[in-house]
């Protein structure tokens, strides 16, 4: 899934990467190991007619097959098409145990003039009509000719659609008025990688797509203020405080405007467009220009909360920029719509009749996904916790900061969320297709919350600066790529010289749980034991009877080495060992298993000597 080596790209797209230079791969072993990677490479070129909630479309898509494989047919996204009733969507939501509010039964109900499609009038590769089915939400093409390896073909198409009443994430009309909020609107190739296609039917969970370049053209009415992915090509032919006040505006005559945006090296592309937006835009101190749009006829303190959120965004894009990797577009939009919050290619679309906090906090989780899922494009599908997870972990500790909580454990919520679905019986192997968990429940807590865990608990287990090196370390090596969780696990393993497969294994493909205990004090001698399936290195601190305290680290074996710590290093605990004694010094007064808390132990009462209720 990582990147090859680009194709010839725009300007613009020249003038992006020279932002990227300072984050990228210089490790010569990493090149090395990244010499058999391939990814593929999409061009789009989209004109599209407005009409209304419904639109026409011509596309232009010239397709690069970096594989090493003949390709003999090519699947699109046509996610419009789940918003209908009988499709999977509708009937997963009649017959999932949780469904989500925002769905339920709603998608049954819609009428004709409600509903979501996407219909592919006709589709040419090269020039030349080609067979094609559309099955669902996924376009079937059946090629006249193979695209082999190395080789690049256009296709041309021509589709309507038309825009769903508002459910899940894209829609007309959302709960606070948004009229567009145009998120996976369009035909996407699907994902071809070293797994092969990726084409799971839309089912209102997550997605993937292939890094490339859009030329996108918009004909809308001409009150409407758009606002999203890519660098708008014309401000003075549209204004809406995009142009430049010192020149003259050239507005069109006519009902509508043309927007003309375009965006290098992305995997998406998304808008919005309501004419009661207002549109702020302020300059970070690295010179990122930050779009805000949000609807003028809020109550007066939601509009207050957009315009302090301003200069807090700002502090998240430098807080992510420092702690992950530069951010490497010259711009990222804020924009109301959508039915909660979701990221998208240099923006995000929220709700936003919010309290302070609220919109801070999911302006921070948004944002965060630039780079667990953008820039780091993991298969959402197949690893929602690689970006649910990782982005609640990064977005934790941006909002401690910013907001300046001073938590000694930001990820504390993750870790209660974590513990009750364990004991209540509901957990699933984060492994598990996005699709298909059992209940939302068991997605939710599994990719956000023991998502998160997998990350505060390597603190625990490598040590917190190596874990944040780690993540530089990842970001460097696999931006523009799709990494896997094999490659997050390395990265860590080469900035701590720990043996990590061990934990990947157990935390992620596993419903294992973390249960140590103290078994008995009895004097200066301490027996431990593994009550739990899943093995961990310990910390241990002893409060002696003449009060004095002494920390111990005890490593786990498979780790094949030692997390820096100042604690007094134990001998290895062999993993198949159910039970751990040593000696100390002194008369033992009193027993802790992991004072810090990172450590997901499941039962923590027997955590202590004497016994607690912690």
């Amino acid at each position: 899934m990582k990147k090859v080596p680009y194709l010839v790209l725009s300007i613009l797209m020249l003038v992006s990467c020279a932002q990227t230079k300072d984050v990228s791969n210089t490790d010569n072993n990493a090149k090395k190991s990244n010499e058999s990677y391939w990814q593929q490479h999409v061009d789009y070129t989209m004109d599209i007619d407005v009409n209304g909630y419904q639109y026409n479309g011509k596309q232009k898509l010239v397709y690069t097959n970096n594989s090493p494989d003949d390709l003999n047919k090519v699947f699109y996204h046509l996610y419009f098409n789940a918003f209908q009733p009988g499709s999977q969507m509708d009937v997963r939501s009649l017959n999932i145990k949780d469904p989500d509010r925002r769905v339920r039964d709603r998608i049954s109900k819609l009428k004709p003039n409600e509903i979501g499609y996407i219909k592919v009038n006709s589709l040419k590769q090269d020039g030349v009509a080609v067979s094609h089915e559309t099955v669902g939400t996924i376009l079937e093409v059946t090629l006249n000719k193979p695209i082999k390896s190395g080789e690049s073909v256009t296709f041309d198409m021509l589709f309507d659609a038309q825009v769903p009443v508002q459910i899940r994430r894209s829609g007309r009309n959302n709960a606070e008025g948004v009229a567009l909020s145009m998120t996976q609107w369009y035909p996407k190739m699907a994902e071809y990688d070293f797994q092969g296609w990726h084409t799971p039917p839309y089912i209102a969970r997550e997605f993937h797509g292939v890094w490339g370049d859009f030329d996108v053209t918009l004909h809308i009415d001409k009150n409407y203020v758009v606002g999203g992915t890519g660098y708008l090509q014309n401000p003075q032919e549209v204004g809406h405080n995009y142009e430049d006040k010192s020149k003259e505006l050239k507005l069109p005559k006519g009902d509508k405007l043309t927007w003309h945006f375009k965006a290098p090296n992305v995997h998406d592309f998304s808008w919005a467009a309501d004419p009661e937006y207002n549109h702020d835009m302020i300059t970070t101190n690295s010179g990122i220009d930050l779009h805000f749009f949000y609807k003028k006829t809020m109550e007066a303190k939601y509009l207050k909360n957009w315009k302090d959120l301003q200069p807090k965004t700002a502090e998240l894009m430098d807080f992510f920029s420092e702690n992950v990797g530069m951010y490497p577009y010259k711009q990222y939009s804020v924009i109301q719509g959508g039915d909660g919050g979701m990221e998208y290619a240099m923006s995000t679309l929220i709700t936003g009749q919010r309290n302070f906090g609220s919109l801070f906090g999911v302006t921070a989780h948004e944002m965060a996904h630039t780079w667990f899922q953008f820039l780091l494009a993991s298969n959402e599908s197949l690893h929602p916790w690689m970006d649910e997870g990782f982005t609640s972990y990064i977005s934790s500790k941006a909002s401690n900061k910013i907001l300046e909580r001073n938590r000694e454990n930001p990820h504390a919520g993750s870790y209660r969320g974590y513990r009750t679905i364990v004991n209540r019986g509901y957990e699933e192997s984060i492994s598990t297709h996005a699709d298909r968990y059992n209940t939302n429940w068991a997605y939710s807590t599994g990719s956000y919350s023991k998502g998160a865990i997998f990350l505060a608990q390597l603190e625990y287990v490598i040590g917190a600066e190596n874990v944040a090196k780690g993540l530089k370390k990842y970001f460097n090596d696999f931006s523009f790529k799709h990494p896997t969780p094999n490659d997050i696990k390395r990265s860590m393993e080469k900035v701590s010289g720990i043996h990590l497969d061990w934990y990947l294994n157990e935390w992620t493909q596993t419903t294992h749980t973390i249960d140590y205990g103290v078994k008995s004090v009895d004097g200066k001698t301490i027996t431990l034991e593994r009550i739990g399936q899943m093995p961990m290195p310990i910390d241990l601190e002893v409060e002696y009877t003449d009060g004095s305290k002494e920390s111990f680290n005890i490593p786990l074996r498979m780790m094949r080495g030692v997390k820096p710590t100042s604690a007094t290093i134990l001998k290895d605990w062999g993993w198949a060992f159910p039970t751990y004694t040593f000696d100390v010094s002194k008369d033992v007064k009193s027993v802790v298993i992991d004072k810090s808390g990172l450590m997901a132990d499941i039962k923590l009462e027997n955590n202590t000597y004497p016994a607690s209720s912690r």
